[in-house]
């Protein structure tokens, strides 16, 4: 059993950074942006969904190969591999794992041709994170319909909220590897009052001491909810609605800066009192350097990003990557990830083994780790999930561009 290394918590959140960069609509890179605005041809699989004779298809006669390539962000596992070692004494299967995923745009861009000529791209699965892309790999056909009958784990561990995601309904194509939750983060001494409203953020009592995010996708989801809307399902009318309502927040001297992930070293010193931030940031913030940070999911709703295991089309290895997805969503082997990575954990069992695993401990190792097993952070309740949202979806290139220009001017203006 792995106990955190107090060295590196501060580094493991810095990690998130690049994948908050690959959502933001303006951060896209040229070929990236190109693809969005051209569309992707694929060749495989519409995105609607996948017949069950679809899925046999891709399916029938494939089989355990003992190999299986890997793709994966930097610092999403424990560097000495102990969940994928023991994956290997078990079934056999050697695993090369490779941390190659920066951002989304880039790594999109780079695999799309191989995809697109029914190439393998040299790994069996990988993951990848919803938003724009996720929905380009979707819509294009690159992704392979999952097997659910091969991942049992899945069906009897994870958390019900995983099987309604609006990016990928039913995980047809993909399943959770760790998520995150956007809310808002405050520190009690400056506020005086417990927040529990987005309606704080628009309070004249804490001028100049909000923080917003620059990322377009996070701050626009935000102004939506706060204008009573729901992101899933919003129209052109609606962006304008909340973009209005973000302005006027800009405008009135509330915010102080619109952050990338410096907001959580600016609510440490105390340059905010309160402002949008993600779960994770928090929790590690107050583990490594001794804050008393307060997060708390908004009563008219956050949002939820997810990083998904996800099978290219041309995989190799597919059973073995299906093994593989299955394996970490057995309650050990899922709290092992958790107790390293700290981001929400999408098998809520995994709650009971850490705090088994974190009485076997002593002195602070026993402590941080029971802090792991508490927290609503990594184990959200029911009650939290059923706060969360996606992100606004797009049908079309042209919708991205239109979303773009009705945010861009509140953070570049």
């Amino acid at each position: 059993m792995f106990t955190p290394d107090q060295s590196l918590l501060r580094g493991v959140t810095q990690r998130r950074l690049g994948r908050r960069d690959a959502l933001r609509l303006g951060g896209l890179s040229a070929l990236g942006a190109a693809l969005a605005a051209c569309g992707v041809q694929g060749t495989g699989q519409p995105a609607a969904g996948v017949d069950p004779g679809a899925l046999a298809d891709f399916w029938h006669g494939k089989q355990k190969n003992g190999k299986l390539d890997f793709a994966n962000w930097p610092l999403y596992m424990d560097p000495k591999r102990p969940e994928l070692k023991t994956f290997t004494e078990r079934t056999g299967i050697q695993v090369n794992y490779q941390e190659v995923i920066q951002e989304m745009g880039p790594w999109f861009a780079k695999v799309q041709p191989q995809l697109s000529a029914k190439q393998s791209i040299g790994f069996d699965l990988m993951v990848i994170t919803n938003g724009i892309q996720f929905g380009q790999f979707r819509s294009a056909g690159f992704l392979a319909p999952l097997d659910h009958d091969q991942l049992p784990n899945f069906t009897r561990n994870a958390a019900p909220k995983y099987a309604q995601e609006a990016f990928d309904q039913g995980n047809v194509f993909s399943v959770p590897w760790a998520s995150g939750i956007t809310g808002i983060a405050y520190d009690p001494e400056k506020t005086g009052r417990e927040i529990t409203s987005l309606a704080d953020l628009w309070d004249p009592a804490f001028k100049g001491k909000v923080g917003m995010m620059s990322d377009h996708t996070e701050l626009a989801n935000f102004g939506l909810l706060a204008s009573g809307i729901k992101p899933a399902g919003s129209t052109e009318d609606d962006w304008r609605k909340a973009a209005a309502k973000l302005k006027r927040q800009k405008d009135a001297g509330l915010v102080r800066k619109y952050y990338e992930q410096d907001y959580v070293d600016a609510l440490g010193n105390g340059e905010l009192w309160i402002s949008q931030a993600w779960s994770g940031d928090v929790f590690q913030k107050n583990l490594s350097d001794g804050t008393n940070l307060k997060f708390v999911i908004p009563r008219e709703g956050g949002t939820i990003w997810t990083d998904n295991f996800a099978i290219p089309i041309t995989a190799a290895n597919p059973v073995d990557a299906l093994m593989l997805i299955d394996f970490f969503y057995e309650t050990a082997n899922a709290a092992s990830l958790a107790e390293y990575i700290n981001y929400v954990c999408p098998v809520p069992g995994a709650q009971a083994q850490i705090k088994k695993d974190a009485a076997a401990l002593s002195g602070t190792d026993r402590k941080d780790m029971e802090r792991i097993a508490a927290s609503p952070l990594v184990f959200p309740s029911e009650a939290d999930y059923a706060k969360l949202h996606y992100y606004v979806n797009f049908n079309t290139a042209e919708e991205q561009q239109t979303f773009s220009s009705i945010f861009d001017p509140i953070v570049l203006g």
